[in-house]
């Protein structure tokens, strides 16, 4: 069978790799007093495999055949375990139905392709069979962008990139980098940096999420201050489609018409199946770190961050958490011992001495690279900023740790589910006019929710991917389920898209639309952006081959219809 590795059926991650809390002593208060939850308490543990009842694959033997031709018997698969492994991504509502066994439709088959060659077969195969195809790459999508429709009678192939994973080339003169649409993160920037180079893209999901999946859901890293989202990065894609490959060459600007790249870009397996992405890519820099900073209130961190993005400053990171995340954070710190403590300890009081109230103070992390000079210009031209907005700054170690554990925290939602509870998270973006009323009436709406459902609460958010003119705020939402866990879910969850669309920000700055946020879509690009995108979709894919269903729906997405 392929070598292809993936993630674990039931949770995020390898297997064998989970969060524990047993060295970090503040995390168990922390839980008790956030939810009510106690980690000592009975475990939920996840289901067996062999406890689920599984679909049984609809694909004929002749179509497996015509498949197996294409990529050879150990690339194409009709077993449970691979077919469960491709149905969901990563969602709350993806892993409360996965562990809950409601399985009621999964890909018939799975694919892996060799190179671009295959994929055209594949895509081609497919069309005249009437079938249905899937892309795949890292399975980390949160908004339900992979799994196929309960009511899909059709084939279903979930077509694997895992095996395009390559680095291409690099064209040093231009620093452009061909690189396979099935590469992960992590090999990525392996291949990459053998050369001196990097890609400058780490979103939460970089150690299991693909070049190819952060195009077709716009994603944006943690350094894109500097680097840019990826909407920016790609320059040069290549699609494949019936009959042949959509081609868009790498060059720095063009007055074409209407952007192709653009619609590919966020199309989410729609148009085609993307098998090569040429990006921007650059020299690794001299030096790279993170500080952190402290803040009184949450007002001083966003407008030292507005400030930040108006200034000369080019940091690679600019974010800020609220005085609710910033408890969680220190939560999920290891105990310091020694110097480390006392240094601690004595930060504490010396805030307190100021009259900080040390549960509403704000956290925040810049990020510089570049040369020596670079680095040291930007760290001045910060520190003043933040001076004067009533911060200072602690150093570096709290940034190390940050960039030890920035892709850990999926982990933390697994071991909730465990414990019988559930978290989630919705990001958004608006003008910096917007945030701060925005901030409120999102807090305002998910803590109504938890009292609408009866339920012990906790969100928290932070500022990040800031822009001249706005920047993205990013939520995260935890309780303890009283009841039906995907109807309150549904609750909590719809009070804080719609408080972001009341608000004047977007349904989703960097996770997509997929099935989870296409109720809100009409409401954010309006109903005429709404019926030229079907009409895109209804001309590009008029046999509904790939992918159908995402972005648009006809209506709004029932939970039953999900939950089924």
């Amino acid at each position: 069978m392929t070598d292809v590795q993936h993630m674990k059926w039931w949770g995020w991650g390898r297997d064998g790799v989970a969060f524990h809390h047993d060295d970090k002593p503040g995390f168990a208060p922390f839980l008790t007093f956030a939810l009510g939850l106690e980690p000592g308490a009975p475990t939920v543990a996840p289901p067996t495999f062999e406890d689920l009842d599984v679909p049984v694959s609809r694909a004929s033997a002749d179509f497996i055949a015509q498949l197996t031709a294409i990529a050879g018997d150990e690339h194409v698969t009709t077993d449970d375990m691979s077919r469960v492994v491709h149905t969901f991504g990563k969602s709350i509502r993806d892993l409360i139905r996965v562990r809950a066994g409601s399985l009621a439709r999964t890909p018939d088959v799975v694919i892996y392709p060799a190179d671009e060659f295959g994929v055209q077969q594949v895509v081609d195969a497919a069309v005249a069979a009437d079938a249905v195809i899937i892309p795949f790459g890292g399975g980390s999508n949160i908004v339900g962008s992979l799994e196929p429709l309960a009511e899909e009678t059709r084939t279903v192939i979930s077509l694997d990139l895992g095996r395009l994973n390559r680095v291409i080339d690099i064209d040093e003169g231009s620093g452009l980098a061909r690189i396979e649409a099935g590469a992960q993160g992590p090999d990525l920037e392996a291949q990459l940096e053998k050369r001196g180079w990097t890609i400058g893209h780490f979103p939460d999901s970089f150690t299991h999420s693909t070049v190819g999946g952060w195009v077709a859901t716009r994603s944006s890293g943690m350094q894109s201050d500097k680097y840019g989202d990826i909407a920016d990065i790609a320059k040069g894609l290549r699609v494949v489609r019936p009959g042949g490959v959509l081609v868009i060459r790498a060059v720095p600007s063009a007055s074409t018409g209407p952007s192709v790249r653009e619609m590919i870009l966020g199309s989410e397996g729609r148009l085609g199946v993307i098998t090569e992405v040429t990006v921007q890519v650059h020299r690794v820099p001299v030096k790279r770190e993170i500080q952190a900073y402290l803040y009184p209130t949450w007002t001083d961190g966003l407008a030292a961050m507005k400030e930040i993005s108006e200034s000369d400053a080019t940091p690679s990171v600019t974010r800020v958490s609220d005085g609710r995340e910033t408890v969680f954070s220190f939560a999920t710190s290891k105990e310091s011992k020694g110097i480390s403590s006392l240094v601690t300890k004595g930060l504490g009081v010396f805030l307190k001495s100021k009259g900080w109230d040390t549960d509403k103070m704000c956290l925040s992390f810049i990020g510089y690279e570049g040369s020596e000079e670079h680095v040291a210009r930007n760290e001045k031209l910060v520190g003043r900023i933040v001076k004067k907005h009533g911060g200072i700054g602690v150093g570096k170690g709290p940034g190390a740790l940050y960039d030890q554990k920035k892709f850990d925290t999926p982990y933390i939602r697994d071991f909730l589910l465990d414990l019988g509870g559930s978290a989630d998270v919705s990001e958004t973006s608006a003008p910096w006019s917007k945030l701060p009323g925005l901030y409120d009436n999102v807090m305002a709406a998910a803590n109504k929710a938890f009292d609408e459902i009866g339920v012990k609460g906790w969100i928290m958010a932070h500022l990040s991917h800031s822009y001249h003119s706005g920047a993205c705020l990013y939520f995260t939402f935890a309780y303890l389920p009283s009841g039906d866990s995907l109807d309150q879910y549904d609750v909590v969850k719809s009070a804080i898209q719609q408080a972001f669309i009341d608000s004047g920000g977007t349904v989703s700055h960097h996770h997509g639309v997929g099935l989870e946020h296409a109720p809100w879509l009409e409401q954010d690009i309006s109903a005429g952006g709404v019926a030229v995108m079907q009409g895109l979709f209804d001309s590009a894919d008029p046999t509904n081959t790939f992918n159908p269903g995402k972005i648009i729906t006809s209506a709004p997405v029932p939970a039953a219809a999900l939950q089924d």
